[in-house]
């Protein structure tokens, strides 16, 4: 099996949480909070401008969408 056809967090123990993007904390890029829910989005925190995590970006194109 080649690292690419692992599934993420195969490597850990089982019950310890996948955590997708880095934090400060592991020795990864520190991300910026969500400015709607504080979670992690997926910007630098040097990122410039509104950041939003996934989701909310996703609820904000809903909001924002031509309904028809």
């Amino acid at each position: 099996m080649s690292d690419d056809d692992r599934a993420i967090g195969a490597d850990r123990p089982a019950g310890e949480p996948v955590h997708a993007l880095g934090t400060a904390s592991d020795g990864g890029t520190p991300y910026a909070e969500c400015v709607l829910c504080r979670e992690p989005t997926e910007y630098p925190e040097s990122h410039k401008g509104i950041t939003l995590c996934p989701v909310c970006e996703w609820q904000e194109a809903q909001r924002t969408a031509c309904s028809g």
